[in-house]
């Protein structure tokens, strides 16, 4: 194949320091279990791949995807950040259903929360700045301090380093307990109001790592909520990753 160089388009490529990290900041939470997560930054999208391979957090890229675990947590630390933990990511799933703007029916509990691009109407990832023509596929949730973020359910999957039931790698090495805030946080059962899929407890995934959020043709098992596995070494069209710092 021949390559196109820069000396021939005139065109110049974005170093790292260059590239656009959008960070949302998130209000400390307590989870009904009691357990308080301070207040953070997310990237307000998915990752995309920058030049040279850098994590870039914008708008305009797409998310990279067909990236495993371990590529995941390093490309985060690359940017100075670090792959999104379990349970900020509930911190963040909390408060979003606990806003009346992330309902269909307008008020907490009214409909189902929002679920992102889930529906099949596209066939890959999609850039933060795609607006799906059908209205039930509204991409942004906010945040209780105002600050939105994208893709939480559908789009794309993002894996997630695992506080709760995993080791110092983030992979999981227990099962559910009935207690975990990683099955007992959502406020409505598994596959209702848009919560998305999760497992029962007792359910081991020793091994695996954890993914989150649903990809755009995942229906009604996309959600905040929504959690499954992975095996850490997979690389695939339909999951992504998320920075936090």
């Amino acid at each position: 194949m021949n390559a196109t160089t820069e000396a021939e388009t005139g065109a110049v490529a974005p170093t790292a320091s260059e590239s656009t990290y959008d960070f949302a900041t998130v209000p400390a939470t307590t989870l009904p279990n009691g357990v308080a997560v301070p207040s953070f930054q997310v990237g307000r999208y998915l990752c995309g791949e920058g030049f040279n391979r850098p994590a870039t957090i914008c708008a305009g890229a797409a998310p990279w995807v067909e990236v495993n675990y371990a590529e995941a947590v390093n490309a985060c630390a690359a940017i100075g950040g670090k792959l999104i933990t379990e349970l900020q990511w509930l911190a963040i799933a909390h408060d979003i259903a606990g806003q009346d703007i992330n309902w269909t029916g307008g008020k907490v509990g009214a409909g189902a929360v929002f679920q992102g691009l889930h529906l099949g109407n596209v066939d890959e990832a999609q850039p933060g700045d795609y607006v799906s023509d059908d209205a039930n596929e509204r991409r942004w949730h906010q945040l209780s301090n105002g600050e939105r973020v994208f893709d939480f359910a559908g789009n794309a999957y993002s894996w997630i380093f695992d506080d709760v039931q995993g080791d110092e790698q983030g992979l999981i090495t227990k099962p559910f307990a009935e207690d975990s805030p990683s099955i007992a946080t959502a406020p409505h059962p598994s596959m209702e109001n848009g919560m998305g899929w999760r497992p029962r407890a007792g359910s081991d995934w020793s091994g695996d790592a954890l993914v989150r959020g649903g990809y755009w043709r995942d229906g009604d098992y996309a959600g905040v909520f929504h959690l499954n596995l992975d095996w850490p070494g997979v690389r695939c069209d339909i999951v992504g990753f998320r920075c936090t710092k």
